[in-house]
């Protein structure tokens, strides 16, 4: 039912709430007039407007579009709909689907950042989220440049499910960003899913993706930031999840990172801290899998940590000594001891010595 009311360009939240509780059914709608549009709370011109824009369509016309396209147009009401979006204030009527529409609940987790991040970003979105989808998570995003794309990337190495929310329709040539379409057909052919509350033909606006953002925070139990600058749509996100009584969790970064002050502020506010996934699975009360994963995780390093770690012993080495014996770039190195010594795997012995931890 309404799954093709999102087609009208003037279509909004509150008109179409106003719609469904007024008309009994779509095809209700499709042969109202004027003053039936007026009664369900609709202004006079935007009625006219809908009228005017009804004689030009037919309901086949544009079930035949999305077929088309295969897309699946869902409503609230229908199973596969996320359960947690169901809560939030503002849910969308109508969803348009490519792909297959995982559980989000419980183990799954919005990731979301900076288009321009840093490498320490890049390192810890990896880390993160390759450890989660071992552990089963399905990692929500919005298929933006930067550390959105990099989640989506990264769960999919990880021979995981990702799904994509879209400011922009899910028809092939119409997502956006352009650069992404090709990520978006790995994420639907390897079993997850794009999806919009916009129909194909939607033209892409400066509100369309923050809209977007409700939708990330309200599909899984928390959401994780892991860069963002002062002004970053991705604190819009952060407050959704608040809003939504979901967990806001941080990656914290340096007092000097321009690229990590948002999400820094989040942390001095009420965001929780994350050094790694086992922070993550404590934060959504997923204790009894902390305990049996622990000793796996410790022991899974990427191959430049591998690198590292194979030049570390328990007596303290100077960090140009490790960039050096590693053959990998300075900045790499220095992120990739942050992290280390995040996990508790290294310790810093002073004047940039490090050692390993054996407790």
């Amino acid at each position: 039912m309404y799954i093709l009311l999102p087609f009208f360009p003037k279509i909004t939240y509150s008109r179409f709430k106003k719609a469904v509780n007024y008309f009994n059914t779509e095809n209700n709608i499709w042969d109202a007039e004027i003053s039936d549009f007026m009664n369900a709370g609709w202004e006079e011109n935007i009625s006219a407007e809908f009228i005017a824009w009804r004689e030009n369509q037919t309901q086949e016309a544009l079930q035949n579009i999305l077929d088309k396209e295969k897309i699946r147009a869902i409503t609230i009401n229908d199973e596969e709909y996320p359960k947690l979006l169901r809560e939030i204030p503002d849910p969308p009527f109508v969803l348009f689907v490519r792909g297959k529409i995982p559980e989000f609940s419980p183990r799954s987790l919005s990731v979301v950042g900076t288009r321009k991040h840093s490498a320490y970003a890049k390192i810890a979105t990896e880390q993160i989220v390759s450890e989660l989808v071992r552990r089963g998570f399905v990692i929500v995003s919005g298929l933006a440049l930067g550390i959105d794309a990099l989640a989506h990337e990264t769960a999919l190495r990880a021979k995981g499910t990702t799904v994509a929310y879209l400011g922009s329709s899910v028809a092939a040539r119409e997502i956006y960003p352009v650069n992404n379409q090709k990520l978006a057909e790995e994420i639907i052919a390897t079993g997850g899913a794009v999806i919009s509350e916009y129909p194909p033909g939607f033209e892409p606006t400066v509100y369309s993706f923050p809209l977007r953002n409700r939708l990330i925070a309200g599909s899984t139990p928390g959401t994780l930031i892991v860069e963002a600058p002062i002004g970053s749509g991705s604190l819009i996100t952060a407050e959704n999840a608040r809003e939504y009584n979901r967990a806001v969790m941080c990656i914290p970064h340096p007092i000097t990172s321009a690229f990590g002050a948002g999400g820094n502020l989040l942390l001095q506010k009420d965001a929780k801290l994350v050094l790694k996934a086992e922070d993550i699975l404590e934060i959504l009360n997923l204790n009894l899998a902390v305990k049996e994963v622990v000793k796996q995780t410790i022991m899974n390093f990427s191959p430049e940590e591998e690198a590292i770690l194979k030049i570390m012993s328990t007596e303290p080495k100077n960090i140009d000594f490790i960039i050096r014996e590693s053959g990998l770039p300075s900045p790499q190195v220095s992120t990739i001891m942050v992290l280390l010594e995040m996990r508790g795997i290294i310790k810093n012995a002073g004047n940039m010595n490090f050692y390993k931890n054996i407790a």
